[in-house]
């Protein structure tokens, strides 16, 4: 497996629709298990294709203190329920970071990486994090959505800190 370039700030690519995935293949398979690898390296929580220059609907999550990683494909949010404000930060904008208001709970249906019809409820912390991937597999990021005035820019130094508190 390998790590993927990251594609940042102004690239393009962050602001266009991927396309569904007709057929779960072994590239489709290598590119999850390369997803989750980058996303690890640079600590991230989620990595949609798009983040790494591939225009396929394909997101992966991990959550590390749940233990569960999930890839999924084709995802849609089915339902939307409540609501919540929270800190965000994307890989594709380092150490920038905002209040983004998200929903507080959601159903996504996707495939899984064996083409499995999949049904997930995510509460809090999954429930963003699941309408931050698929909002970038339309094309959407996080900048966009920040309550005005909220953006920062924090320091490498600061953004080591963040992480370590999260640990």
């Amino acid at each position: 497996m390998a790590i993927r370039n990251l594609r940042y700030t102004n690239d393009e690519i962050l602001t266009k629709r991927a396309r569904e995935i007709d057929v779960i293949d072994d590239k489709i398979k290598i590119l999850a298990q390369d997803m989750l690898e980058t996303m690890h390296k640079y600590e991230g929580v989620g990595l949609a294709g798009p983040q790494v220059g591939i225009l396929k609907r394909i997101i992966v999550i991990d959550l590390y203190e749940e233990g569960t990683q999930y890839i999924l494909i084709n995802p849609i949010i089915q339902k939307a329920k409540g609501e919540q404000i929270v800190d965000e930060g994307c890989l594709s904008f380092p150490n920038q970071f905002g209040k983004v208001k998200r929903p507080k709970t959601v159903v996504v249906e996707a495939l899984d990486i064996n083409g499995k019809k999949v049904k997930i409820e995510g509460k809090d912390l999954l429930a963003q994090v699941l309408s931050h991937e698929i909002d970038h597999l339309n094309g959407e990021v996080f900048i966009h959505k920040v309550e005005e005035g909220s953006l920062e820019t924090i320091t490498d130094k600061e953004l080591e800190e963040r992480r370590k508190e999260r640990s």
